[in-house]
């Protein structure tokens, strides 16, 4: 776990980050770290970083296993922007979007902007299905276990705790 800055995780922007292709890098953890490094190209703070977490594939447990994470950025950067931001720096790496939970080399989903709740086109916040999910609520759990769902009420720990999707999913 990395914290950069003081920052209120209430408050902050929640990005997912996953990989089970490591593509042009030697691993999946150098992707991760390489995406990580780019946000600040593109205008984005990382205030603070869960470390790398591994979970069977979902739906499909045959597919490659994946790599995940969890970074809380600065909210400065309008929503709508910042997920353009993160699709750019997707396709940076080799995202070509296709069959959906098809195995990739960068997953990158904004699950929070602060207290926004938004049912758009094009964006949800949060993120419609992040609170089932133990590899996205277990790293935001590790770097703050406080962060309340914006809709739900309850902690990144106890969504954690009762996340039905990805149970497996731990620390590495």
């Amino acid at each position: 776990m990395t914290q950069i800055a003081q920052y209120n995780p209430d408050e902050s922007a929640v990005v997912a980050l996953g990989s089970s292709l490591a593509g042009d890098h030697e691993s999946r953890e150098a992707l991760l770290e390489a995406a990580l490094r780019r946000f600040a190209d593109l205008g984005l703070t990382v205030l603070a970083r869960s470390g790398w977490w591994e979970s069977a594939a979902w739906p499909d447990p045959s597919a490659p296993t994946y790599l995940n994470g969890v970074a809380l950025l600065s909210p400065d950067v309008p929503p709508e922007e910042m997920l353009a931001a993160l699709h750019a720096i997707e396709r940076a790496f080799g995202r070509a979007r296709g069959e959906v939970n098809a195995p990739r080399t960068l997953d990158l989903d904004l699950i929070a902007h602060g207290r926004r709740v938004l049912d758009g086109p094009g964006l949800v916040l949060p993120h419609p299905r992040a609170h089932e999910r133990r590899f996205v609520m277990g790293p935001l759990a590790e770097i703050a276990p406080t962060w309340r769902h914006p809709v739900y009420g309850g902690t990144a720990k106890m969504m954690a705790a009762g996340a039905t999707v990805g149970r497996d999913a731990a620390p590495i």
